[in-house]
């Protein structure tokens, strides 16, 4: 399945500047078993109705509780939670 994390940033951060360390955050979680692959994308157009990251993980649905529970999931929302006025989880079959 995908599962993405879909992120609205607070006024004043830039999102290219985050895609690298988020980035080096999400790649932890490959060494979860079931967790493939692992992109995040800035939005492409600057509007204030467009959410600013796309965070999408390929994972076996059974790996989701792992993940959830996994250190690079606690640290991403510890250290970029605050950063964010909105959020929101989207998961698909691939």
């Amino acid at each position: 399945m995908k599962h993405y994390i879909i992120a609205k940033l607070k006024e004043g951060y830039d999102k290219e500047a985050l895609i690298a360390p988020v980035t080096e955050i999400f790649e932890e979680t490959l060494s979860i078993p079931g967790v493939h692959a692992v992109k995040v994308k800035p939005c492409c157009i600057d509007r204030p109705n467009r959410y600013d990251l796309m965070i999408e993980i390929d994972m076996d649905r059974e790996a989701l509780e792992a993940y959830d529970q996994c250190e690079p999931h606690k640290r991403w929302k510890d250290t970029y939670g605050g950063m964010l006025s909105a959020k929101t989880i989207f998961d698909s079959e691939a």
